[in-house]
């Protein structure tokens, strides 16, 4: 099974859209695959804020991974990464329009009434597993 399916599943299996990105893929950078899930953990939802795709801020983890050198302390050690994750939301937007969640999924989880709708509606298990899928497909492209 590749990467990309890994994700997918890890997804479906119960982790959150952030953790399958950063487990699937940190530990090819170093990031043990339990220390990927507890730092990826709190990023689901857009932060649980609606804001940016977990499947993308996990993504952003991998791509620091990945591009940062050993300067990445400063700006400059940094441009790398900056250019790799403007890439990536590109690639991304163009497959799903925007990174926003909350927009992705067409309401707002943040709020009791969007977490309601969401749930009713299945928009976890309809929607979620094609950005998780988008997100690794896009990184098997970068990496």
């Amino acid at each position: 099974m590749g990467k990309v399916d890994q994700a997918v599943e890890c997804f479906c299996g119960g982790a959150a859209c952030s953790q399958a990105i950063a487990a699937t893929y940190g530990p090819d950078f170093g990031l043990a695959r339990e220390q990927a899930m507890k730092v990826a953990s709190g990023f689901a939802g857009g932060m649980r804020l609606g804001e940016t795709c977990g499947a993308v801020t996990g993504a952003f983890m991998v791509l620091g991974l990945k591009f940062a050198g050993a300067d990445c302390e400063t700006r400059d050690g940094r441009d790398a990464v900056y250019a790799a994750l403007a890439d990536f939301v590109r690639k991304f937007e163009q497959r799903n329009r925007v990174v926003i969640c909350r927009e992705l999924l067409g309401c707002d989880i943040s709020t009791p009434d969007g977490a309601r709708k969401a749930n009713r509606e299945g928009l976890f298990r309809t929607i979620c597993p094609n950005l998780v899928k988008d997100a690794a497909e896009i990184l098997e492209e970068m990496l």
